[in-house]
C-alpha cells in the first residue's frame, strides 16, 4: 500500500527519519519497489536517542537526551546531598542498549551506580547492588544511581507474560520504581533511615530543543541524504563512520542492535568514573 501511494502521487524519493523500527520499514518498502521495477529511491537518516543502530557512530536526537539526561542527574545528586543517607534515582530511556545512561553518567562525573541492560545485576546478596548501595552510603551518606528502562527486568516479578506493543516490543517493566521500593525496603530492614528521591524523567529528555551539535549533524545528515538520492542511491542509510559520512545497507543497519560491552572502552571508563564494583552480582 505505501508504494502504490508512492507511485500514485509521483513520489521518486522517500527519505526514513528514525531508528531500527524505521529503517525495517524503510528496507520492506525498499524491497517491494525492486519487485516491481520502480526507480524510487530510498534513503534512511538515523534518528534515534538510544544510538543503537549498527555503522554509525551517533545518531540524530542522542547528544539532546544525553544533554538533558545529565540535567536530570544533577538535580537528584542535589537532593542526594542534601539529605542524610539521600539516595538520588533517575530512570533515562534505553530499552535494549544503555548508552544513555552511560554518556550522561560520564557527562556529570557524579553518579555512583549505573545500571544498564548489558550488564546483569542482582539486588541480594554480599556484593549485590543494594550490599554495594549500603557500602556508599557508609563511605559518603549518599548516592546518585542512574538505571536504563531495560535493566534489570529479570529482576521484576510478575504474575503476568510480557506483553509487546504494537510494534513487536516487550513492554518493559517500571525497574525505576522497583529499584525505588527495594531501596526503601532493604534499609527499613537494616534499620536506616534513607530519604529516596525518585525522577523519572522520561520524554522530556528527548522533547527539548535539539542542542547546537545535534542541530548540525542532523543537517549533514540531511544534506547526504539528499545528495545519495539525487545521485540515484536506494536502500542505503547515513552513517557517521570514523569522522565520515557513509552509505551504508539498509541490511547491514539493520542486521542487529549496538549495544555496550563490558569490555568496551566506554563501559571501563563508565566504572571507572562510578568507582562501582566492576560486578554487582551478589553472592548468596
Amino acid at each position: 500500500e505505501m508504494v502504490d501511494v508512492l507511485i500514485g502521487r509521483g513520489i521518486d524519493m522517500l527519505f526514513a527519519i528514525g531508528g531500527d523500527g524505521t529503517l525495517r520499514g524503510a528496507l520492506a518498502i525498499c524491497e517491494e519497489l525492486a519487485r516491481r521495477g520502480q526507480p524510487i529511491a530510498v534513503v534512511g537518516i538515523p534518528k534515534t536517542i538510544d544510538n543503537d543502530l549498527l555503522w554509525t557512530d551517533r545518531t540524530f536526537g542522542f547528544d539532546t537526551a544525553v544533554s538533558n539526561a545529565r540535567m536530570a542527574l544533577e538535580a537528584a545528586h542535589a537532593e542526594a546531598e542534601a539529605a542524610w543517607n539521600g539516595v538520588g534515582l533517575v530512570k533515562l530511556m534505553g530499552r535494549h542498549s544503555g548508552f544513555i545512561a552511560a554518556l550522561a553518567t560520564l557527562a556529570s562525573g557524579d553518579v555512583n551506580f549505573c545500571l544498564v541492560p548489558e550488564v546483569p545485576f542482582t539486588l541480594e546478596g554480599r556484593g549485590g547492588f543494594l550490599d554495594a548501595l549500603e557500602q556508599r552510603l557508609k563511605l559518603r551518606r549518599h548516592a546518585l544511581i542512574a538505571v536504563a528502562e531495560g535493566a534489570g527486568q529479570d529482576l521484576i516479578p510478575s504474575a503476568e507474560p510480557q506483553k509487546s506493543d504494537a510494534s513487536g516490543n516487550l513492554r518493559l517493566k517500571d525497574i525505576g520504581v522497583f529499584l525505588r521500593d527495594q531501596i526503601r525496603s532493604h534499609f527499613q530492614r537494616i534499620g536506616w533511615p534513607v530519604d529516596v528521591k525518585y525522577i523519572d524523567p522520561s520524554y522530556i529528555i528527548r522533547s527539548l530543543p535539539a542542542t547546537s551539535l545535534d542541530s548540525e549533524f542532523c543537517l549533514a545528515l540531511g544534506q547526504h541524504a539528499v545528495h545519495a538520492a539525487m545521485a540515484g542511491c536506494t536502500g542505503i542509510m547515513i552513517g557517521f563512520w570514523n569522522y565520515r559520512f557513509v552509505h551504508v545497507p539498509l541490511e547491514l543497519a539493520v542486521g542487529r542492535r549496538k549495544s555496550l560491552s563490558y569490555r568496551d572502552e566506554a563501559w571501563q571508563r563508565v566504572l571507572d568514573t562510578t568507582g562501582q564494583p566492576i560486578s554487582l552480582v551478589g553472592e548468596k
